[in-house]
């Protein structure tokens, strides 16, 4: 089976109907979605919906602290940017997208597979996977082979030996990765909806569960229509500029 990991689609729907093309064409058979649906982009209602549409037809989904900020309240830690879109994100939604974002888990484990959008290790604080310490961190706290989490906007890979051993790279995108059963690993897919790595086309990846292989994608879309929209939207410049720029 074919999983496509899709995280961080922060409000964009350009980027995620282009990403679910390419998924599709590629031979996807069900999707993960890790966090982050809402947040930095003009169609949250949209994203919303298209997400518990896809969680019917049996995919994955948990909550990102952008969506938990949107039901719950901002973090202290968010920056004012970010609270300005919670704050109009919400008054965006209705009450059963509102009540759908509220009643998303913060992890999902099913058999050797973790699906979480911070980490495995405080799921609810937030704390990015920024390097290998992190990366320990949250493979030690979990006894899954396989953890799959956003929050971080880059794709990175890492993974842990029986013996201790961490390590940590870029992947190349369209090029697959074996993952060694000897280890734990854990995948960041990069984001869907505002990549951070100078490449403005969006990310996801396929996890091959019978072949045991990961595949990281880059997805171009019109990413300046999208930035359009959130300028038409009223929202902060520097978000659709991020868009364009992919940083």
């Amino acid at each position: 089976m074919k999983l496509a990991l899709v995280t961080d689609l922060h409000a964009n729907r350009d980027a995620v109907e282009a990403v679910m093309a390419h998924a599709a064409e590629h031979g996807a058979e069900r999707f993960a979605f890790l966090g982050d649906f809402v947040g930095y982009g003009a169609e949250p209602g949209w994203v919303v919906d298209f997400v518990r549409q896809q969680m019917r037809h049996g995919a994955v989904a948990v909550m990102g602290n952008h969506d938990s900020a949107v039901v719950k309240g901002p973090a202290p830690t968010m920056v004012a940017q970010a609270r300005e879109v919670v704050a109009w994100t919400r008054s965006q939604l209705d009450a059963a997208q509102l009540a759908f974002l509220e009643s998303l888990p913060l992890a999902v484990t099913e058999q050797d597979r973790l699906f979480v959008h911070a980490n495995a290790f405080a799921p609810m604080q937030w704390a990015y996977v920024l390097g290998r310490m992190e990366a320990i961190r949250s493979l030690h706290a979990t006894e899954a082979r396989f953890t799959f989490c956003g929050h971080v906007h880059e794709p990175r890979l890492f993974h842990l030996s029986a013996t201790g051993k961490a390590g940590e790279f870029v992947p190349v995108p369209e090029v697959p990765i074996p993952l060694s059963p000897q280890r734990q690993w854990l995948a960041i897919p990069g984001s869907a909806g505002q990549p951070r790595d100078g490449n403005p086309a969006a990310c996801y990846a396929m996890f091959d569960i019978d072949g045991s292989t990961l595949t990281y994608h880059r997805v171009p879309y019109d990413h300046a229509a999208a930035a359009a929209k959130v300028r038409a939207a009223g929202l902060p410049e520097r978000l659709a500029e991020r868009l364009i720029d992919g940083d």
